[in-house]
């Protein structure tokens, strides 16, 4: 009876561990994905100044790349673990197991927070700087068909509202429009709208105690095809992330779907997130 004990404390042990890896549970996760540029054009480029501060001061991943070209397949990877399509234009929806799902099913909250959505709950196509290519929930059949689940679809504009009232959700999504996302106006303003935004969730109480903030860009130019979707820039930040740090590890955006849902402890089942490494930053 002892041996067939140990037995299952070795077998469930061996299984748990590899679940959330060395990743620290967190109550306030936070993905700001960036658009198209590659790595060497991001790290150091002095047109991002608050950028590379973050990068030299928390975690850089040296060695992440995308998935695929162009922007959409790589949103799905990083939120279902699969490409999905890579129509930008795909106006259908998704129905596979997803990041949404996994946090419902572990009793997380969730927002997408959308600099340019009209309104809460909208699910259609672009409207004026908003494009709807680079907000993979909208598609998500678990939110599109559920009228609970829509209203977690917000303006960017409540995301400082929740900050200050304290009552960010455990998973935030963020999405910067074209024009300071670094996709049509340039690294400069993308980075400018970084430190107006991200500054004060850094410096919040909440955050401060356990946050994880992931910055990373979706893809990079379109010449650079290795490993699907080319060399990115993607940093690492929060008070339980190792400062300085220059991670070498092979990283692709299936590794941040497995890292967001280590650090929530939600089951990291979808797609490639299982078979993915969490990062190594912590």
């Amino acid at each position: 009876m002892f041996v067939k004990w140990v037995r299952l404390v070795m077998l469930f042990g061996a299984c748990s561990l590899p679940m959330f890896s060395a990743v620290p549970p967190s109550n306030h996760v936070v993905l700001l994905v960036e658009e198209n540029h590659s790595y060497s054009s991001v790290i150091n480029n002095s047109a991002m100044p608050y950028f590379n501060s973050l990068a030299k001061s928390y975690s850089l991943l040296t060695n992440y790349y995308a998935n695929t070209h162009p922007s959409i397949g790589n949103y799905l990877e990083m939120t279902t673990g699969q490409i999905i399509t890579n129509n930008d234009s795909y106006s259908g929806t998704v129905n596979v197991d997803n990041l949404v799902r996994q946090l419902l099913l572990g009793g997380k909250t969730w927002k997408s927070y959308a600099e340019g959505l009209p309104y809460v709950g909208y699910t259609g196509g672009p409207t004026g700087y908003y494009v709807k290519r680079h907000n993979p929930f909208p598609y998500f059949t678990d939110v599109a068909n559920s009228s609970v689940q829509k209203q977690n679809l917000v303006p960017f504009t409540q995301f400082s509202k929740d900050l200050a009232n304290g009552s960010l959700p455990m998973f935030s999504f963020v999405v910067p429009n074209v024009i300071h996302d670094g996709h049509s106006a340039g690294l400069q303003a993308a980075d400018a709208w970084l430190k107006t935004n991200i500054a004060p969730l850094l410096n919040n109480a909440q955050f401060k105690k356990d946050g994880i903030l992931i910055i990373v860009f979706d893809e990079a130019f379109d010449t650079d095809k290795t490993h699907g979707g080319g060399h990115v820039a993607a940093i690492v930040v929060g008070p339980g992330v190792k400062r300085g740090f220059r991670s070498t590890a092979l990283f692709q955006h299936q590794s941040t779907l497995r890292t967001v849902l280590n650090a929530l402890r939600a089951n990291p089942s979808p797609g490639a997130a299982p078979s993915a490494p969490a990062f190594d930053v912590f």
